[in-house]
């Protein structure tokens, strides 16, 4: 029995399914973690999280035991022992647990028990929930190790204290969302904290996945509510944790202690980091979009530039007879300011082929939404030409507000590959550009100071489809708008609900019905970055084909 450990965290990111790879990186930072009695990394490290339907191929569950084999033998040396996240099958199931690695072998495995089945999450359809797991014996040191949802609730962490545990690892795969850091730390850790009264090591992991946004922000939790380590969030880190046995409990000694992104940066840092793992493990060169001299086509571009570099983003502004002065000039300065490549292709070429085409079978009609849908369509083309091309990702610009309501042209302006505001509402895109306009400093690889021009921001979001067109020609202001958005979307109020806090009865109904009839769009528009409590995608699953109203 010991009365001193040392615990490194290793706060990593991984690839979904490159196991191989996943183990020699693990394998790398164990190398780092020299000094240290374990090493800890985050949930299913080995084989990526979260895998989805790719766990249930048994091919990939034979690879995750023949990697945690080599693992394993790696603990032969006297260096740190591993508790490794991984899959294990067993009589038929699968199941999410932890693995003790020590002296060149497994000697431990524990099971999750809470699957989460809620949002973004579906373990339920993946795995079979663990029996309520006994601590683990290290070095004489009874450590209770929950994984990730076990901790919010209270009845594993309770069955763990009961059976003599004296302190708990909970190794996690918790992407991020606004506000969840205070959440994690006040309403989850701090609870088990109190109920316990055990210190509590909370090791997340960061990167993105797809959808997901990992935004680290480890922490470790004494028993006395105090923070002694708090890792970094949107970057790696490695943390050797030293704790000493006093009066027969166990206390970590105070460490590094780093600030957390208060909003909009954390906003827009997930952002950055999500589409920054996307198009390199995808393996695109780079991404194209279209610069229309508007603000969700100008943060879309800083965005990319700052995940990838201005060398990598190709901006194309493709005007009509619709667009303005203003619009050219403003895309221009915006290009420049970022430093990327911008070219500009007409679209009237197109515009008169089609109108001529088309005349037979619309003569007698009147110009309308039709006409209007062509030229975003006319754009899509374009772009993706572009990227069939040249291999560059296309990048779709559309804001949380416009996708909500349908205000936006399925297989055009929704076309492309990925979309960093897809979870922004329109009143965030103002709140993000004006805040990345008044960095002094890039929080990425683009450049220091506005990447756009205040006008940008300033004047009336147009679609410049049609003759002095402005958003709110159909739609309502947004400060009013997206406040009806959110309490229909995140909170699944009714229309009296929010009448009942001040909006307009025909107008949050009106709304209400736009957000229904737009499901068929959402279900074909790109993926993007989670951000709030209920995005657009695996958070949301409407039917498509509903006749429910809340009036």
């Amino acid at each position: 029995m010991t009365d001193k450990l040392v615990i490194a965290l290793a706060q990593m990111t991984q690839s979904v399914g490159d196991l191989a790879a996943n183990a020699d990186a693990m394998l790398d930072w164990r190398a780092r973690a020299s000094g240290a009695d374990l090493i800890v990394y985050p949930e299913l490290q080995l084989i990526g999280y979260p895998p989805e339907d790719l766990v249930l191929k048994p091919a990939l569950v034979d690879r995750a035991n023949q990697e945690l084999d080599r693992l394993a033998r790696a603990t032969a040396d006297g260096g740190p022992a591993m508790l490794v996240g991984t899959v294990v099958a067993s009589q038929g199931v699968l199941f999410n647990v932890v693995a003790l690695l020590e002296g060149g072998a497994v000697t431990t495995i524990r099971q999750k028990r809470e699957l989460p089945n809620y949002g973004t999450f579906d373990e339920k359809r993946l795995f079979a929930p663990g029996p309520f797991p006994a601590p683990i014996d290290f070095r004489g040191v009874k450590i209770g190790v929950p994984i990730c949802e076990d901790i919010w609730f209270p009845f594993v962490t309770a069955h763990l204290k009961a059976q003599g545990a004296e302190l708990l690892i909970s190794p996690n795969g918790s992407p991020f969302e606004v506000d969840k850091d205070d959440r994690r730390l006040n309403a989850v850790a701090g609870t088990r904290v109190r109920e316990t009264g055990l210190p509590l090591v909370y090791l997340n992991r960061v990167g993105g996945q797809d959808e997901l946004v990992f935004d680290g922000a480890s922490f470790v939790m004494n028993g006395d509510l105090s923070i002694a380590h708090q890792l970094p969030d949107w970057e790696e880190a490695l943390t050797l944790t030293l704790w000493e046995k006093r009066e027969g409990r166990w206390t970590c000694l105070p460490g590094e202690r780093h600030a957390l992104d208060e909003r909009p940066a954390d906003i827009y840092n997930a952002m950055l980091l999500g589409l920054r793992d996307y198009i390199d493990r995808n393996r695109f060169p780079g991404v194209v979009l279209g610069l229309s001299g508007g603000i969700d086509s100008a943060l879309s571009a800083a965005v990319a530039v700052d995940a990838l570099g201005p060398d990598r983003v190709w901006c194309v502004m493709m005007p009509s007879r619709f667009t303005s002065r203003d619009s050219l000039e403003d895309a221009v300065a915006c290009a420049r300011l970022l430093g990327v490549r911008y070219d500009t292709i007409a679209i009237e070429p197109a515009v008169g082929a089609f109108d001529a085409m088309l005349a037979p079978a619309f003569d007698g009609r009147q110009r309308d939404l039709a006409e209007e849908n062509i030229q975003s369509r006319i754009r899509g083309v374009t772009l993706m030409a572009l990227s069939n091309k040249f291999g560059h990702m296309l990048l779709t610009t559309g804001n949380k507000s416009e996708m909500s309501v349908g205000y936006a042209t399925i297989y055009g302006d929704m076309a492309g590959g990925y979309s960093v505001l897809k979870d922004a509402y329109k009143t965030t895109v103002f709140d993000l550009a004006r805040w990345r306009n008044g960095k002094a400093s890039s929080p990425g690889l683009g450049p220091a100071g506005p990447v756009m021009p205040d006008r940008v921001i300033t004047k009336p979001p147009s679609a410049e489809l049609r003759d002095n067109q402005r958003d709110d020609d159909s739609l309502p202001p947004y400060e009013v708008l997206d406040p009806i958005l959110y309490g229909l979307v995140e909170e699944e109020l009714s229309v009296e609900q929010l009448v009942a806090r001040g909006f307009d009865r025909d107008t949050v109904a009106r709304i209400e019905r736009l957000l229904h009839v737009a499901e068929y769009k959402r279900r074909q528009s790109p993926p993007g970055v989670k951000l709030g409590i209920r995005n657009f995608g695996r958070d949301r699953r409407y039917p498509i084909t509903n006749a429910f109203r809340t009036l």
